[in-house]
């Protein structure tokens, strides 16, 4: 065999083994909007069969323009079935019939709950980066949203804030939750346990007019679909205690997910810190 023909054959091995890579690279669906947020930052675009469709909303999802184009399904087994998956990623909340008719098929499924604490978040993160195959990006990611973290946490020294976080469905979050740890390292100290909340519960008007936080920490409300939590957090009455407790209004979408959603998170509750205290940006 020549030098040339040699050459040529190991190119054309190259080649066959990278295609043959590419192939093993496995191709995911993704039933939950807040695993689509990871996914999209650790697999290749040619992955992805489909998204769930609550990506594309853009008040709850952070990732909704990129959403919008890629496939997405409405999380039904036919649909998920017919884009044939090596593998469905899933939540608790995810339809309980659709996770049932995947199992009977064989088909296999990865099964997320929320998590509690950014160390969950973390190990959730490296499990979805795994099953697709990429390890790596899911440390670069989780490198990201600690470099966030450290970016927005307060000065040492600094005093730290009481607040209250409210849901825009009407609850506040308390401790043990994701989004009390964001308020911590963001130098806010959460309240919710003075009302007697646990993980999530109402706190009701009263006992934020008789004993109010410093900052009610509020997702922006959406003018075309009031809740329950907007019309609290626009009621008169709250200007009784306008001078004892500011509000400090953000998207409701930063309240729904951890992964990337964070970076921004940590960002927003810096910037509230910082308004509060009067500090420079």
């Amino acid at each position: 065999m020549t030098g040339l023909t040699r050459r040529a054959a190991v190119g054309a091995g190259l080649a066959v083994g990278l295609t043959a890579s590419a192939r093993a690279l496995p191709r995911v669906v993704s039933l939950n909007p807040c695993i689509d947020a990871v996914l999209v930052n650790v697999a290749d675009r040619s992955q992805i069969l489909a998204l769930s469709h609550y990506a594309r909303d853009g008040r709850q999802s952070t990732i909704a323009a990129v959403a919008r184009t890629y496939p997405m399904t409405y999380e039904s087994a036919e649909e998920v079935i017919a884009l044939r998956p090596d593998v469905v990623l899933t939540a608790a909340h995810s339809s309980p019939a659709t996770r049932a008719a995947l199992k009977r098929l064989g088909v296999r499924t990865e099964l997320f709950k929320v998590p509690n604490s950014w160390v969950e978040n973390q190990a959730q993160i490296r499990r979805i980066a795994q099953a697709v195959g990429h390890p790596q990006r899911g440390e670069t990611l989780i490198a990201r949203v600690e470099a966030a973290m450290a970016l927005g946490a307060p000065r040492p020294g600094t005093r730290p804030i009481t607040a209250l976080v409210f849901q825009p469905n009407g609850f506040a979050a308390g401790h043990g939750t994701l989004v009390d740890e964001m308020m911590r390292r963001a130098g806010f100290v959460n309240v919710a346990e003075r009302y007697g909340l646990k993980k999530w519960g109402n706190v009701s008007l009263e006992r934020l007019f008789d004993d109010p936080p410093e900052v009610l920490l509020a997702g922006q409300a959406s003018p075309h679909a009031p809740t329950w939590a907007e019309r609290i957090l626009n009621h008169p009455a709250l200007a009784s205690v306008g001078p004892h407790m500011k509000r400090a209004v953000f998207a409701e979408r930063l309240l729904y997910c951890g992964g990337p959603v964070l970076i921004e998170t940590a960002a927003v509750l810096a910037t509230a810190r910082r308004q509060v205290l009067g500090e420079a940006a």
